[in-house]
């Protein structure tokens, strides 16, 4: 997976925040396997993934359905913040910058 930004925290939170909070943690696995299987797709081929793009978590939500941007950050949101980061924190499969 390419470096993480603050805008692929936000689209993956958006991303689990549009499905069942069981569902989650799947979504979110879902998503870094994706991203990953695109970055190394990416370095060998100079290309991006035909299907999960060019390796950044962004890119792996994409055809995902995205809950819109909360004007504020509640208990729901922030669960899904915080699942998004520990997963990241958990995987270690993106890059330093």
């Amino acid at each position: 997976m390419r470096p993480v930004t603050l805008a692929d925290i936000e689209v993956a939170a958006r991303v689990l925040m549009a499905v069942a909070e069981q569902d989650r943690p799947k979504l979110m696995a879902e998503l870094i396997t994706r991203a990953t299987v695109a970055d190394r797709h990416r370095q060998q081929v100079q290309r991006p993934h035909p299907a999960f793009g060019t390796g950044t978590l962004m890119s792996a939500a994409q055809g995902f359905a995205t809950a819109p941007r909360p004007l504020c950050l509640a208990d729901d949101e922030l669960c899904a913040y915080a699942l998004v980061v520990g997963a990241l924190i958990g995987c270690r499969t993106y890059q330093e910058l």
